[in-house]
């Protein structure tokens, strides 16, 4: 389905709801922008793209996504530079991965234009919500779901695709205490660990408000078959610096093949840092702690990008790690990522898209 974008019709908000922000205190995620893009799948083609004002929709108590779980989503950001220009980051990157989860959970294939070219009129429209302060972006949460008004477990044959958006500021607003999760599983090899399903994280809340009842922000999941290696930590892919290399765990079927990691990854490289890529073990990080070779550790992800982690609790021990401000390597790639996404640094990768207002 090929879509020019002037004709994806749009119908505007009579009055903005912009009075509601503050620019200098913005809560993440409760605040949502005037417009939203919808299209709808149907007969074997997606169709009928347009732009809405954002606000409720009327859904079957038997909506087949409420029953089965058929629904995807992705996270992704919009900045503001320094002339007032509205930057994305690596957009193309998310409608990618959004289809790789379509695939997983047995769902349509979205075409590109109709991702892409709404998201930019959709920007376009709402541009005045993407926030010129420091430290805060526009969320922009793309997401599909199944829509037949059906109880039986099969695919469905509708959808509905949605992108809305959020202004948003730190997502933590301070260093992490996390814990190493011994016992609950976040995925299985061969299961949906790699997509973004709704259910992937609706299945991580409890042990989530376990460790948050013992005092810890976030937890590290372990792998399945044995608890034995490091997976991720809380909703994000999760690094460390030993002994002077940045380890992290390969993607696979049971880790998110994160943008925001692989942004971190390549900039590593790119200032010359060693990078490996390769399991690693509970063990290894506490033998590295009690070495005195554990020097960082961090969570990346859209909502956050880097979010340290100030202490990493395991079998009843709390292991402390270097002060966050004599973090070279995290803090070098954080700053410089910002930089990239805000326009005050060359962009080598292309990774950042300009909308034309």
């Amino acid at each position: 389905m090929s879509i020019d974008m002037l004709t994806i019709p749009a119908q505007c908000v009579t009055q903005s709801r912009i009075e509601e922000l503050d620019y200098n205190n913005i809560e993440f995620g409760k605040i949502f922008s005037d417009h939203m893009l919808v299209a709808d799948y149907k007969d074997g083609a997606w169709q009928n793209p347009q732009i809405l004002p954002y606000g409720p929709m009327d859904l079957s108590p038997a909506t087949s996504a409420l029953h089965y779980g058929q629904a995807i989503f992705e996270g992704m950001k919009a900045y503001r530079d320094a002339n007032g220009d509205v930057l994305l980051f690596r957009p193309l990157d998310n409608f990618n991965r959004l289809n790789l989860s379509a695939e997983r959970m047995c769902m349509p294939a979205l075409p590109e234009d109709i991702f892409m070219q709404g998201l930019e009129q959709l920007l376009k429209l709402d541009a005045a919500w993407v926030p010129p302060t420091a430290g805060c972006a526009l969320y922009l949460r793309p997401f599909m779901f199944a829509t037949d008004n059906f109880i039986g477990v099969r695919p469905s044959d509708t959808y509905r695709f949605i992108i809305f958006s959020c202004p948003v500021g730190a997502y933590y607003g301070q260093p992490l205490k996390v814990a190493i999760e011994p016992n609950y599983v976040r995925s299985a090899e061969g299961g949906a660990g790699f997509a973004k399903a709704a259910g992937n994280y609706g299945a991580a809340l409890l042990p989530a408000r376990k460790m948050q009842e013992k005092g810890y922000h976030q937890l590290i999941w372990t792998d399945a078959k044995e608890h034995k290696y490091i997976e991720e930590s809380g909703t994000m892919n999760v690094m460390f610096v030993m002994d002077g290399k940045l380890v992290t765990p390969p993607v696979s079927t049971t880790i998110l093949k994160g943008i925001t990691r692989n942004s971190v990854l390549t900039l590593a490289r790119d200032f010359g840092y060693t990078v490996e890529e390769r399991k690693v073990s509970v063990d290894e990080i506490v033998a590295a702690h009690k070495a005195g070779k554990l020097q960082e550790a961090f969570g990346t992800g859209t909502a956050a990008t880097i979010a340290q982690i100030a202490t990493i609790h395991y079998n009843g021990e709390d292991m402390d790690l270097p002060a966050i401000e004599e973090r070279e390597i995290s803090n070098r790639i954080s700053a410089e990522l910002d930089k990239i996404k805000t326009g005050q640094s060359p962009d080598p990768h292309n990774w950042v898209q300009r909308i034309s207002l």
